[in-house]
């Protein structure tokens, strides 16, 4: 009976716990789908920022994923407030820096071809 009790109320903790992170992301201004987008451009960005360091080797098929994921990163990123990301700023200027190269390269790539 004992451990039945301790199970209700770990059960309850947790539900309280996701609730008041609920409350606290709808009082942040966000939707709660925007902030586990954002959580997951995180890790994208983590891995983007890895993949950056080899920019100068990559094919042109690894460029072009790079700047799709780098996207998806940009948009996750632009529906929270900065506060949220601002220990990661290095990181997104960096991709944003690369993004933009590598769209330059294939913009330069496609008016010389037309």
């Amino acid at each position: 009976m004992g451990a039945l009790a301790i199970i209700y109320i770990l059960v309850f903790l947790i539900f309280t716990l996701i609730v008041f992170a609920i409350m606290q992301i709808k009082a942040a201004g966000m939707n709660v789908k925007d902030f586990a987008e954002f959580i997951q451009a995180n890790q994208i960005l983590d891995d983007l920022y890895d993949i950056s360091k080899k920019y100068e080797r990559m094919d042109s098929r690894e460029k072009l994923v790079f700047l799709m994921e780098a996207e998806k990163v940009f948009r996750a990123f632009d529906k929270v407030p900065s506060m949220l990301w601002e220990e990661e700023y290095q990181k997104y200027t960096k991709i944003l820096d690369i993004y933009r190269d590598i769209k330059m390269v294939r913009w330069n790539e496609s008016s010389k071809q037309n």
